[in-house]
């Protein structure tokens, strides 16, 4: 009888070992786990968790996202990439073909795109037409009519507003031309080094408030880094003000998205017969591993949820001005253009629905003189770093750069235009608040990189699942 019980006894000690790790050895980490472990739970400043963004994102909105910006008034998007660099004349241009971007010919653009840069009814759009051509004359007519002239004058207001968040390309210059989106696709290009590197360290090192006293781990141009300048740096960064502390990580989860773009669009061959893109698993981990990044890759992808919230929000408060019954998809197909507009609505009202969305109210609080300077500080900031843009030296990455900047800084007008667009009139082209065919295109693209990196992480979590 005691035999028996001390075998029992040994027996379950034996298992409590095993189980606790001290019997024997645990299984490794997984290169899943070391990039996303801790890729979960609630965000920074934030309601929202990642597993709910993920199921939202993955299952409910990406597939017609997709669907959307295939049609053609999302796919074409007019841009000028012959603005020279504002800050260096030493560009290094990519000579690779891959870097290359792909001109529409006149032919390939839908007429209704190029003869209307808005999207009202034909009356609304004549009266629209009338007031750029004035303005474009430097005058306001007297030998216009009323309302047109009151209508230019409104305009001019409303282009030189202290709104809009981005220097945007003059569409009516012989330099900018139209792209194809899908025939230019975001992905590896091979344009990297320190001329890649000076664009990014320009952008944290004078644009998001950062003092030049404090060190940004892992930056590859500093002449070294260690784990004391890391949490000196997270000290800083959590001692800011919510609104400067967004700033960065707005920044920090575009750099992240497009990351994970030209991780999962790698040249994987090269051969006469074919060329062969796909998810680079390698590429993933070292921009992401938390060994590997030393801690960073994990708090990068946090910040690119992060990014996602802020535009889902935006999208989520501008329904009304997409709801409009003048608002038109305008390409010159009428059942098409119809469609579209029925599933853009869809997809809004989806976004709509969304349970978690970010409270921007806490934005620009306070004392109101500091919030307005503040908030000025943060567009001339984020207006700096789309001039940026424009010296890129890989054609292709300042296409998608462009786009993207463009896209965001949109989001951030409409977040800070919500009375704005309470206000919009009901029918008619709305002077105090209108979006341009250019901000919607860059709009929904900017997201739609964005929700194709959430999908993306999803792709890569599996593959990375076996590996060690």
């Amino acid at each position: 009888m005691d035999h028996r019980w001390g075998f029992l006894i040994g027996f379950l000690g034996a298992v409590g070992l095993l189980g606790s790790g001290h019997g024997g050895q645990q299984p490794p980490e997984t290169a899943a786990q070391r990039c996303f472990c801790q890729v979960s739970g609630y965000l920074d400043d934030c309601t929202c968790d990642v597993e709910t963004i993920d199921k939202f994102n993955n299952y409910r909105l990406f597939p017609r996202l997709q669907k959307l910006l295939e049609s053609d008034y999302f796919r074409y998007y007019k841009v000028n990439l012959k603005r020279p660099c504002p800050f260096w004349n030493d560009i290094s241009q990519c000579g690779r073909r891959d870097c290359a971007v792909k001109l529409c010919q006149s032919d390939e653009v839908p007429d209704g795109i190029k003869s209307s840069s808005y999207k009202y009814s034909e009356e609304a759009n004549n009266l629209i037409e009338e007031c750029e051509q004035a303005e474009r004359l430097g005058a306001v007519d007297e030998s216009l009519s009323e309302e047109t002239q009151k209508a230019v004058l409104q305009w001019t207001k409303h282009d030189d507003s202290s709104d809009n968040f981005c220097e945007a390309d003059d569409i009516q210059s012989p330099d900018a031309e139209y792209v194809d989106l899908l025939l230019n696709p975001e992905r590896y290009t091979g344009y990297k080094g320190p001329d890649a590197w000076r664009i990014w360290n320009v952008i944290y090192e004078e644009n998001c408030f950062k003092p030049q006293t404090i060190k940004r781990p892992l930056n590859p141009l500093a002449s070294g880094h260690g784990k004391s300048e890391e949490n000196t740096f997270y000290s800083w960064l959590e001692g800011l003000c919510v609104e400067k502390r967004a700033f960065y990580r707005l920044i920090s989860g575009l750099h992240a998205s497009i990351n994970v773009h030209l991780s999962a669009r790698y040249l994987l061959q090269d051969t006469w017969l074919e060329k062969i893109w796909g998810h680079n698993i390698t590429e993933f981990q070292q921009r992401f591993d938390g060994i590997l990044t030393e801690g960073e890759g994990p708090r990068r992808l946090k910040n690119l949820y992060f990014l996602y919230l802020i535009e889902l929000r935006a999208l989520s408060k501008v329904v009304p001005f997409f709801e409009r019954q003048d608002f038109q998809l305008f390409t010159g197909n009428k059942v098409q253009d119809a469609e579209n507009k029925m599933l853009l609505l869809e997809i809004l009202h989806e976004i709509k629905s969304f349970p978690l969305h970010f409270d921007e109210n806490s934005f620009f609080a306070g004392d109101k003189k500091e919030a307005n300077k503040l908030k000025e500080d943060f567009r001339l900031h984020f207006r700096n770093i789309s001039r940026i843009m424009d010296c890129v030296g890989c054609l292709k990455c300042r296409l998608w750069g462009k786009l993207q900047t463009q896209g965001l800084g949109t989001a951030l007008k409409i977040l800070f235009s919500e009375k704005l667009i309470a206000n919009m009139p009901e029918s008619g082209p709305s002077y105090e608040f209108h979006l341009t065919r250019q901000e919607i295109v860059s709009l929904f693209n900017a997201f739609g990189r964005i929700s194709t990196s959430v999908k993306e992480l999803e792709n890569f979590r599996n593959l990375l699942q076996n590996i060690h």
